[in-house]
């Protein structure tokens, strides 16, 4: 039986889309190629129609660019490929997770028992800081020459002098590292906290971040089904999709 055909239009008015907006979809390679009718319109099919819903599906959780590169491995059954895209967004979801788990661990450290906190509100030497954090000096002005911690130096003897501040962000910092976060990353996280002012307004940036990453792993797995639906219509007869999702 032939496919009933559709319209571009048909495919955009289910998304609110305009038809120039499908065309281009089908250029980029996100839909599977076009039959043409002897007149050049377009004949889209029901597999044109999932492979728009699973794109646009994909999109909500993984991005435009990682969601078009899904369904162009598909259209070309390329399993390898797809899975791997799928596999690594989940990775670096995962990794951002923990990333925000460190570092509310760390807000934690910095909201500890008054007692503790007071070692945190006097400005300290590098020797002091360095003792409180349990690591070398050397490490220190190696955040400082990273553009992480911002030490003042004392105008008799030049040393350098930790203001409580600074003596905040190394503990953050510290925590960070531990975590196995390389300086780059924690600079922008430090460069953040430094904007927000203090751990108040910190703690409502980081629910705010647990928030998307939530949206984002509900929207990866709503879309998941969307893209099951798309592969088990475009496998080929002689490949069909088992009840995974592969092509068998």
């Amino acid at each position: 039986m032939t496919p009933r055909s559709l319209r571009p239009v048909d495919l955009a008015r289910e998304h609110g889309l305009s038809t120039q907006a499908v065309r281009n979809y089908e250029d980029e390679g996100i839909l599977p190629p076009v039959e043409r009718s002897g007149t050049g319109y377009r004949r889209y099919t029901a597999a044109h129609a999932r492979a728009l819903r699973a794109f646009l599906a994909l999109r909500l959780g993984y991005g435009h660019r990682t969601a078009a590169e899904i369904l162009r491995a598909a259209n070309r059954g390329d399993e390898e490929a797809l899975f791997r895209l799928i596999d690594q967004a989940h990775a670096e979801l995962l990794r951002e997770r923990r990333i925000l788990d460190e570092v509310t661990a760390a807000l934690g450290a910095l909201t500890a028992a008054p007692e503790q906190q007071e070692g945190r509100r006097k400005e300290l030497s590098i020797g002091a800081l360095a003792h409180q954090l349990g690591m070398h000096p050397a490490s220190l002005r190696k955040w400082e020459n990273a553009g992480i911690l911002r030490a003042r130096r004392d105008p008799v003897t030049g040393h350098r002098r930790y203001p409580p501040d600074t003596v905040r962000d190394a503990h953050v910092v510290r925590q960070l590292r531990r975590g196995g976060y390389p300086l780059p990353r924690i600079k922008v996280f430090i460069d953040q906290l430094r904007a927000v002012g203090d751990t108040a307004d910190l703690e409502g940036v980081l629910a705010e971040w647990r928030v998307r990453l939530r949206g984002r792993s509900r929207a990866m797995l709503a879309a998941g089904r969307h893209l099951d639906d798309y592969l088990h219509l475009a496998a080929p007869p002689e490949a069909p999709v088992d009840g995974r999702g592969a092509y068998s």
